[in-house]
């Protein structure tokens, strides 16, 4: 059981505008980058291979390839220097994890792109359906 008084100073440091986005989906992730006092704005884009924690705990992993060579950053998800993120394509995936990605290279790492009729993501519709009543 979780603490109420950590509970409830964690739930003020959530961020609300995270857009919700799961393993498979093709993402920006702007970071806010400190140069000395000078701050800036760059983007990582790639695919999302693992999510993991709640609350201010959760984390996500995001892989690209850049030159022939994989690279994977890990981001908090409620971070402050996270100043975005961006939903670009949906991915229609069957695993939690995409480790498997690691061993792919070009054409064989793209996913298939899930289909959603409106803006609402699958999750958002299943979580809303109704129960089916027996009569």
């Amino acid at each position: 059981m979780k603490n109420k008084l950590m509970a409830f100073v964690e739930d003020a440091q959530l961020k609300k505008d995270v857009p919700n986005f799961s393993v498979g989906d093709q993402i920006d992730v702007h970071q806010r980058i400190l140069e000395g006092q000078k701050e800036r704005i760059q983007v990582f884009s790639g695919t999302v291979i693992s999510r993991r924690g709640e609350g201010m705990r959760a984390m996500f992993t995001v892989r690209r390839i850049v030159q022939g060579e994989g690279v994977e950053r890990v981001f908090p998800l409620h971070s402050p220097k996270i100043a975005k993120l961006e939903v670009k394509r949906t991915g229609r995936v069957r695993r939690a994890k995409l480790y498997y990605l690691r061993d792919r290279v070009g054409k064989a790492t793209r996913l298939r792109e899930r289909r959603v009729k409106d803006s609402e993501s699958f999750a958002d519709t299943v979580k809303t359906k109704e129960p089916a009543v027996l009569e």
